[in-house]
């Protein structure tokens, strides 16, 4: 049996979890309050943040699912989006509207990596 490795692990949730070769994030979410582009921004640092502890980064994601508040602010999230993944390593990726866990946040982004 594939060992489970936890990263932030609280009480309630961990920020990531490795197993079988295979990094699951849990929802990334940006400061409440702030524009959808650094909101975006912020959730992508902590993508990276994350990835890197776990031992991988951006160029590994095999797959991307984004929720916005507001489809809308599509064109303002995918300006930032396509400044921050690498050419030729774009992840699956599917975008779609959903209430978020408070009206403050805007964006919020799971990720599934390899190592």
């Amino acid at each position: 049996m594939a060992d489970i490795k936890r990263i932030e692990c609280g009480p309630r949730m961990s920020e990531a979890v490795i197993h079988n070769g295979v990094v699951y994030l849990a929802g990334q979410v940006g400061n409440p309050g702030d524009s959808v582009a650094d909101q975006t921004r912020a959730v992508l640092a902590q993508v990276d943040r994350l990835l890197a502890e776990a031992g991988t980064d951006k160029t590994r994601i095999l797959k991307a699912q984004i929720w916005l508040a507001d489809i809308t602010d599509f064109a303002e999230m995918n300006a930032v989006w396509d400044t921050w993944v690498p050419q030729g390593h774009c992840p699956a990726r599917a975008t779609g509207e959903a209430k978020l866990a408070t009206p403050d946040y805007k964006v919020e982004v799971i990720v599934t990596a390899a190592l």
